[in-house]
């Protein structure tokens, strides 16, 4: 079993206090899994008027990575429900698409699930700082009164631990016409073939939300179903749920720049987003090529 290991530690003031932006880029370019560990304190995050001054400790998971530039990091959580602690949800079903860059800088954007009308049209929106929060500094907000509102903010949490599980080996490359660049088709159906899990690093994703303006940039996410046509020697794949931001360093969110949904890839290099529209839930299949490189663990 691989062990996690931090290869980046920040500290309060967002300062390096150790390991380095680099180690952790050439983990994340390795398709190595991401966690962060944060501190804080009850009275100063969760509930402003609660007399519990209680250190809390939250390690969570960043299903969805980024390199850009093939130098700055980020990650995504794609998974995430909305929490309300120290006893169950948030008021409202939603995705909490919370984003943290390599330097600490944080973003969130929430989709809601529950169907409510819409009370806002996409576009800029008022600073919204919690208040008597002093540790929260916005940083622009998004939005407000739509089914998708998205803000940039920086907390001061007493430190940022940059967690990686460097467990992945890259088996295949190719372009985006299937053109094997590295490894080959034999050796991802191989390791699939005996149980292995699969992850997928995808360049140029994003590029549609930033048009001509795009940076280079590379999507990672896991792999949850895989498929082998033995005949046609061509592997395909659902992925776990992803999450497409504007590309840019650092990554932020911002009005129409960003959309979640599932992708289904070829060994080809034809990739298949249900792309699904934050603001009004409704779902639209698209289809492109991209040159993609292929992990599995172990």
């Amino acid at each position: 079993m691989v062990p996690w290991k931090c290869v980046l530690e920040l500290d309060a003031g967002r300062n390096v206090a150790a390991g380095g932006a680099a180690a952790l880029a050439d983990a994340i370019r390795r398709g190595a899994d991401l966690r962060i560990g944060t501190q804080f304190v009850h009275n100063e995050h969760i509930d402003v008027a609660s007399p519990s001054a209680e250190p809390i400790r939250e390690v969570a998971e960043f299903g969805v990575t980024y390199l850009l530039r093939d130098s700055w990091s980020a990650g995504i959580m794609s998974l995430r429900q909305p929490i309300s602690l120290p006893l169950g949800f948030g008021p409202r079903p939603s995705m909490s698409l919370f984003l943290y860059n390599q330097d600490g800088r944080q973003a969130i954007a929430r989709p809601h699930l529950d169907g409510l009308p819409a009370e806002g049209e996409p576009g800029p929106a008022a600073p919204d700082a919690p208040p008597d929060m002093p540790k929260y500094h916005a940083q622009g907000n998004w939005d407000a009164g739509t089914n998708a509102p998205s803000g940039n903010f920086v907390y001061d949490f007493d430190f940022y631990r940059y967690f990686v599980r460097d467990a992945w080996r890259e088996v295949l490359a190719h372009d985006a016409d299937g053109r094997v660049l590295s490894g080959s088709v034999d050796a991802l159906v191989e390791a699939f073939s005996r149980g292995h899990e699969v992850k997928v690093g995808i360049r140029g994703l994003c590029s549609d939300l930033a048009g001509s303006s795009s940076v280079e940039h590379e999507v990672f996410v896991r792999i949850g179903s895989s498929y082998y046509y033995t005949q046609q020697a061509l592997f395909m794949a659902g992925s776990h749920p992803v999450v497409r931001v504007k590309p840019a360093v650092p990554l932020l969110y911002e009005s129409r720049g960003w959309d979640f949904g599932w992708l289904m890839v070829r060994t080809d290099g034809r990739v298949v987003y249900r792309r699904c529209d934050p603001y009004t839930l409704e779902f639209q299949d698209r289809s492109a090529r991209h040159p993609i490189r292929w992990f599995v663990d172990g």
